[in-house]
């Protein structure tokens, strides 16, 4: 812990968190290293790489490198390398192991030779492009490819690759473009999901020995014996389909029926005993949420917009475009009803309700605060989903409403974002200076400082409430007010009297940090998470200059990390960002 306040203290200036920009600079180090050593360990006789020159410590130098490409270009943390047809030579750079954000790896069309690394996938955990095509490499294929689970194209073709192709490789789900042409392989092709990888004969031709599909069949009683053993796996997923199927077809078919697209305001005002006082799950500042239960005992959730007086038609065209959002870790809508002045949104039932109760309960006497697994799970979740709205979301859509308001937890804790796109819904406020304080941008505490001078929503700003709800969950803080201390109350002038991001800065500057985090999560052994958590959350709330921010993506990957020891999920639907830029976001982005 000693090391931990030391490096606290090491970096001064005007970073909001002396933490995260030490934890930068080192990770700057460790990707300059990174590439200096890469460097070292190859042979270059065109000089493609005298570009690599270390000399500069400028931010963002290594971003001009032949063949390199960072994440932002004012700073050194590289995103991909590609080499291909530079002509060097040597065995595969194990050095490349210090790129540790490396997502893409072009060493295509050189002179690599030798083995790959029995432990490649240490190396280059994170990477989904990886092209190794038209070199020399040689010996079998490490098993340990299949656990780069991230790949989405392994290129190996044109090299001098023995033995059999590892089985595992079937496990790599997110696989689409795959070859090993022109080898010296031979056995069995493994099974792959032929749902998301088209493999034809030419991703394998050059190989006399491999068989099985879309090659001829293998011959012999090995192979007879694969095929039995094939068969039976395919039968058993076919049947295990069969039946997940009929399960979906009528859990769907029962949802349909009591959650059609319109519902009677009847119904609903019957499921939340009109509305009762009792029933309220949450209010924020697009509506309140009911809990409701129909007649067959089905819950849901309805909420009840305020100070929306959009047509039917207009509503219609946003329910069109809100229902087709579906994700994991976004709330379900199922509905909608339109009456009178009534704007009801029906959407499927959360049992454990806001994170902010979870959080901050009213009922003190009775409270169990989460342990730190469900809160990491929680803040792994909920990055993923405001993600996938970011960059994959097809039309990409800006929160403007993110807090622990809107992050609801179902029975096993996994958080779903709702709000997503209900800013549209609301009725226009006249004057610039209205919609901001009246929070067309978000909850006091969560909003991003530059919105009162810009009056512009962007994926950044998103990103900075983001990191406000990082520090609820490490801090176990309100976002708007800090308690310091149980005698605050009676001795006020004595208390912290801004807000999280506020108190959180002072004890960066005053090398406390360690006294934000939650007592209930000390002594647990997790320490290290915690502050690597706090670092992330640290860089959302970077005050002064959006564009330092990082992007949700980064914010994903960056926690997906932390938790990766947990097995959270083995999903990982989020794209890599384009750099088409942020101007094709549903939102639009300047208020009028």
């Amino acid at each position: 812990m000693m090391v931990i306040r030391l490096v606290f203290t090491i970096f001064l200036g005007n970073c909001l968190c002396l933490l995260l920009l030490s934890s930068f600079i080192d990770a700057s180090e460790a990707d300059v290293n990174c590439l200096r050593n890469i460097k070292s360990q190859l042979t270059d006789p065109n000089e493609y790489l005298s570009s690599w020159v270390f000399s500069n410590e400028s931010a963002g130098f290594i971003c001009k490198f032949s063949g390199v490409s960072c994440w932002h270009d004012d700073e050194n943390r590289v995103l991909s390398i590609k080499l291909s047809g530079f002509g060097l030579g040597g065995e595969f750079p194990v050095a490349i192991k210090n790129c540790t954000d490396l997502t893409g790896l072009d060493l295509s069309r050189n002179n690599f030779s030798g083995p790959l690394p029995t432990d490649i996938s240490s190396l280059i955990p994170s990477v989904t492009t990886l092209d190794l095509s038209q070199n020399s490499f040689s010996g079998e294929i490490p098993v340990s490819v299949s656990n780069i689970t991230f790949l989405n194209a392994l290129m190996l073709q044109g090299n001098q690759f023995t033995g059999t192709l590892p089985p595992q490789l079937g496990q790599l789900g997110r696989l689409k473009k795959f070859s090993v042409a022109n080898n010296r392989l031979s056995g069995p092709i493994p099974v792959f999901n032929e749902s998301i990888l088209k493999v034809g004969p030419g991703d394998f031709a050059g190989n006399a020995g491999l068989c099985g599909k879309p090659l001829d069949p293998c011959e012999g009683a090995n192979s007879s014996r694969v095929k039995v053993v094939v068969i039976a796996a395919v039968g058993g997923l076919v049947a295990a389909a069969l039946v997940v199927g009929v399960v979906l077809f009528f859990y769907f078919r029962r949802l349909a029926l009591k959650s059609v697209s319109k519902m009677k305001l009847s119904d609903l005002m019957k499921a939340t005993e009109e509305f009762k006082k009792d029933n309220i799950i949450g209010k924020g500042r697009t509506g309140t949420m009911y809990k409701g239960v129909l007649e067959d005992g089905t819950h849901l959730m309805v909420k009840r917009l305020q100070d929306s007086q959009h047509s039917e038609k207009e509503l219609d065209s946003e329910m069109k475009t809100l229902g087709s959002v579906k994700h994991r870790n976004l709330v379900p809508l199922l509905g909608y009803c339109i009456a009178k002045k009534e704007r009801l949104l029906i959407y499927e039932y959360m049992p454990n309700g806001y994170l902010y109760d979870q959080l901050h309960p009213s009922d003190e006497e009775s409270f169990k605060p989460m342990d730190w697994p469900t809160r990491l799970k929680i803040a792994l979740g909920a990055a993923k989903g405001l993600a996938w709205l970011h960059h994959s979301c097809n039309p990409r859509i800006i929160h403007r409403n993110i807090s622990s308001k809107c992050i609801l937890l179902t029975a096993d804790f996994e958080p779903k974002i709702s709000d997503f796109g209900l800013a549209r819904l609301m009725n226009p406020i006249d004057t610039h200076l209205s919609t901001f304080v009246n929070g067309e941008f978000g909850d006091f505490g969560y909003v991003a400082p530059e919105y009162s001078r810009t009056m512009v929503a962007t994926p950044k700003g998103d990103v900075y409430s983001f990191g406000v709800v990082l520090l609820e969950l490490v801090t176990g803080q309100k976002a708007t007010s800090v308690t310091t201390g149980p005698e605050e109350e009676a001795e006020e002038e004595e208390g912290f009297k801004g807000n999280l991001v506020e108190w959180v800065t002072m004890l960066s500057r005053e090398s406390k940090l360690q006294e934000a985090i939650d007592k209930s999560l000390l002594g647990k052994d997790v320490n290290d998470e915690i502050f690597k958590v706090l670092k992330v959350a640290c860089n959302c709330v970077l005050p002064e200059v959006a564009k330092q921010r990082p992007t949700m993506f980064e914010v994903y990957q960056f926690l997906r990390a932390i938790g990766e020891s947990y097995n959270f999920t083995t999903e990982d639907d989020i794209l890599v960002p384009s750099e088409s830029g942020e101007g094709d976001f549903i939102e639009e982005l300047i208020v009028r």
